[in-house]
């Protein structure tokens, strides 16, 4: 019997099927469901619109946006791992005046959020970019990008340092109402503090984590097989990383918090959940798989259904332990 139909009482009468409640608020901003797609791993959402149905996802954070065009890092700048992926791409981007011009008017059209990630050299980029946006009418929200390992200025810089995460988040929360998301990067001593920086700071939420910093060298070649020499890296063999971190941080701030790092499964993102987060992004399975986060959020709807939790908001208080 599928999950949909109705079942049957002992004592024979029909009893309607269990309807789970999917919706998560983040900030203003209340998504459908709690699945979204990793920036960086789904373009602007154009790329995959011929294949699927991205109105049927949470929430969709796009590719980077600086204020000026970027062509990213040299090649080669990506590189399989075992149970990973090593990246170097630079946040190539075709910068803001692009965006708003060729990205943002499909992008405001989704019914599903749409939250645009920023990136930015110095604090008054991140700005620039959100005003332009605004100026522009704006998406549902944006994620801050304190923490990329790809580029030489900005990026992890700011985001290892608690008090330029809060001059960053402070700054572009004077330019917009919208929702606000900070990238935590898993590249420091302790997660919780900056998470604790970008909520006192007017964050509404965090996601975590970035990629880790990882290298792999061509042992017949004797070279890095990055042209940067180092990367981020993503993939399954992080999410143990991640997760730990999720439970640390939702147990330091107040506000929610969004999990990813090797997502692969609805078992995957339940680890997730579980630990304390209140919505997930999938990343590098989409390369895999461009339907992953599909296949997660009906795996979570039905994992809700076996197990009656009526909210996804409820999930988070089933760890035992």
């Amino acid at each position: 019997m599928g999950l949909n139909e109705a079942t049957r009482a002992p004592g024979g009468a029909a009893q309607e099927p269990f309807a789970p409640d999917l919706s998560v608020r983040i900030g203003p901003l209340v998504l459908a469901n709690p699945v979204g797609v990793a920036s960086g791993t789904f373009g602007y959402g154009e790329e995959y619109a011929a294949l699927l149905d991205l109105d049927t996802l949470g929430a969709l954070y796009t590719k980077a946006v600086t204020v000026e065009p970027r062509a990213g890092n040299p090649a080669p700048r990506l590189a399989e791992t075992p149970s990973g992926l090593l990246n170097s791409i630079g946040l190539a981007n075709p910068g803001l005046e692009a965006f708003i011009r060729d990205k943002l008017p499909a992008l405001r059209a989704r019914r599903c959020a749409a939250l645009v990630n920023v990136a930015g050299a110095t604090v008054d980029d991140y700005v620039r970019v959100v005003e332009g946006i605004e100026a522009a009418g704006g998406v549902d929200g944006y994620e801050l990008n304190v923490s990329c390992p790809n580029v030489k200025s900005g990026g992890m810089a700011f985001g290892t340092d608690p008090a330029l995460v809060a001059l960053v988040t402070e700054s572009v929360r004077r330019a917009t109402k919208r929702t606000l998301v900070v990238k935590l990067s898993p590249n420091v001593t302790d997660i919780r503090e900056t998470a604790r920086a970008a909520e006192g700071a007017g964050a509404d939420a965090v996601s975590a984590i970035n990629t880790l910093v990882g290298m792999a060298i061509d042992v017949k070649a004797r070279r890095p097989r990055l042209a940067m020499k180092t990367g981020g890296l993503s993939g399954p063999a992080v999410k143990p990383v991640g997760v730990a971190a999720v439970y640390r941080i939702s147990r330091a701030v107040k506000i929610p918090v969004i999990g990813l790092g090797g997502i692969m499964t609805a078992e995957d993102a339940l680890e997730y959940l579980l630990a304390g987060a209140d919505a997930v992004q999938v990343g590098t399975a989409t390369f895999a798989d461009p339907g992953a986060a599909f296949h997660v959020l009906e795996g979570i709807e039905a994992w809700m259904r076996e197990h009656r939790v009526a909210r996804v908001s409820d999930i988070k208080g089933l760890l035992e332990g």
